[in-house]
């Protein structure tokens, strides 16, 4: 069983998450666990504030240091990971890595940010889901709790579509298409409907290195093509000129 910790001020706020889709499903069949932590347990103020004006002046709060370190120690070892803007950015290969943890801890700031020896001493490492600012680390908590149960085995109901998802080997994915065949006159691609499963590969693996191509050029330069996949590319970038000339 995975298990998730999840030091928040908004307990509450995973509420509505852990009774939808994947996350129910690995919660009902036991195969992840998460477990919800409110830093107001663990301060020693009367009032419940886990926070505190900056030294120095400035704005905004800023979550202590103190009720972080006593929540940590009701937790048994478990790889500890600070959400940052600060932190380096997410990346299926770091779901990946992270996946063959059985234990994660993630500490959800909100206000102006950390006492800084959080996290140069608390924490395991930072991570950011994008360089821009929420208003706390709930929402990029749950979305590497939801990257990490998709690549649990025994969740998902085909782990080969997981496989073959967008980023997993560093490519784009192919073009999906389903009932009708037509619609409002557009028509799915023939090869989809030929019954000729080796073309169908093809073109999809085609369509893969195309639709990367088009979309984020940068991620190719993490794929070592073979000569197929570079004779599949430039195929692709024709058709796709030839379309254009159209």
């Amino acid at each position: 069983m995975k298990l998730f910790n999840l030091l928040t001020v908004y307990p509450e706020f995973f509420e509505s998450f852990k009774s939808h889709g994947l996350i129910k499903k690995g919660l009902d069949r036991g195969l992840i666990s998460i477990n919800v932590i409110n830093l107001r347990d663990y301060t020693s103020d009367k009032h419940k504030r886990v926070d505190f004006k900056p030294f120095g002046g400035g704005p905004g709060m800023i979550i202590q240091y103190a009720p972080v370190k006593e929540a940590l120690k009701k937790i048994k070892p478990s790889k500890i990971i600070l959400l940052s803007p600060q932190g380096k950015l997410l990346k299926q290969s770091k779901l990946n890595e992270l996946s063959a943890e059985n234990s994660i801890t993630f500490i959800c700031g909100r206000y102006e940010g950390f006492d800084e020896r959080i996290a140069d001493n608390l924490v395991d490492e930072e991570i950011s889901i994008g360089d821009y600012v929420l208003s706390g680390g709930e929402i990029p908590a749950a979305a590497i709790i939801e990257g990490l149960t998709r690549l649990t085995p025994g969740i998902p109901e085909n782990m080969e579509s997981i496989n073959n998802d967008s980023f997993c080997d560093h490519l784009l994915d192919h073009p999906h298409y389903t009932k009708p065949n037509e619609i409002d006159g557009f028509s799915v691609p023939d090869i989809l409907l030929s019954g000729n499963h080796n073309e169908i590969k093809l073109w999809r693996r085609k369509q893969s290195l195309g639709v990367t191509y088009l979309k984020r050029p940068d991620l190719l330069k993490n794929v070592n093509l073979s000569k197929e996949d570079d004779r599949l590319l430039q195929e692709f970038i024709a058709e796709h000129q030839e379309k254009k000339s159209d």
